[in-house]
């Protein structure tokens, strides 16, 4: 397999109990210790224990996932060595595929999410934004009844996830209208999630000017591996441009059927999910026709990826 792609999930494939099979790895130990000396508190045991309502809390869930998904790189390197063609996160997962790439440091980056949480949660009051799915409806459509729904107020296509699954985010009144319009013209899923903050929707403007401070104080390196940036599908080797990325994604949607496309167009021939569950594998398939798709979360799945990897050198 010559052309390989790694992706990293955001906020939704935290679990209590992740990366449990791989327990007794010194890998997944060491990274997860460097996580917790940075963070003052425990990581392990919190992504092993709970409670969930803690790791749910986005200030502890963003460094959580970077971290699974920097300890599965590291197992990935040592046990495969090859080095993908191309890197991308979903949301959050963006800045573990930087990691990767090493843009920017571990360290650095687990202090930077755990801000980028903070903010985000100190964005809009609690109750007053929302997120929610609908699937089996058009792009069009969907983009059609955030107009219609708003009234005025903020709401908008916030995830494009997979072809036919676009999450809105927005005001949470304007949510709530939108998905009465998605039932009636035939949505076969149009529910609320369970998230406090509407990311990647206007409302996120205010966080996204504090991101940006952040940014400027931390030091990014030109990519060893090309990232595709969710904002705009773009790959970028200019570190303000990294950033400016970065900045736009928190207000901006995710266009990850087009970043699954792209992938396509490159040649990409097996795309694996880093990091715990396979919300990514899932939606993938759905875009990604032809392609060898697996995720490396669990021994298993990951013996099942160094084998097709092996059988086509």
């Amino acid at each position: 397999m010559k052309k390989i792609a790694l992706v990293f999930p955001g906020q939704g494939s935290q679990v209590v109990g992740m990366l449990s099979e791989h327990a007794n790895n010194a890998i997944v130990q060491a990274t997860f210790n460097i996580a917790t000396q940075v963070l003052n508190y425990d990581l392990w045991q919190l992504t092993q224990q709970g409670p969930e309502e803690r790791l749910n809390q986005t200030t502890q869930t963003q460094p959580a996932l970077l971290t699974a998904g920097v300890a599965l790189w590291r197992i990935w390197q040592q046990q495969i060595g090859i080095i993908p063609t191309l890197l991308a996160g979903h949301s959050l997962g963006e800045y573990t595929a930087l990691v990767c790439a090493e843009v920017l440091t571990f360290e650095d980056a687990i202090q930077l999410v755990a801000e980028r949480g903070r903010i985000m949660q100190e964005a809009i009051p609690v109750n007053q934004g929302a997120m929610a799915a609908i699937v089996g409806l058009e792009e069009t459509q969907v983009t059609a009844i955030c107009m219609e729904a708003s009234n005025g107020a903020v709401l908008q296509p916030a995830n494009y996830n997979s072809v036919g699954q676009i999450v809105i985010a927005g005001e949470t009144a304007a949510v709530k209208r939108a998905l009465e319009l998605a039932k009636n013209q035939g949505a076969k899923i149009a529910k609320l999630l369970a998230v406090s903050i509407p990311a990647h929707c206007q409302l996120m403007q205010d966080a996204a000017k504090h991101l940006q401070e952040k940014l400027n104080d931390i030091n990014f390196s030109i990519p060893k591996i090309p990232v595709i940036h969710n904002a705009d599908v773009a790959i970028y080797n200019d570190c303000s441009k990294i950033k400016d990325a970065l900045v736009r994604q928190l207000y901006s949607p995710v266009h990850w059927v087009e970043t699954i496309r792209m992938m396509q167009n490159c040649g990409i021939e097996g795309i694996f999910e880093c990091g715990p569950g396979n919300v990514l594998n899932g939606l993938n398939k759905r875009i990604a026709k032809g392609i060898i798709l697996n995720t490396l979360g669990l021994p298993q799945t990951l013996q099942e990826v160094i084998a097709s990897v092996k059988r086509e050198e």
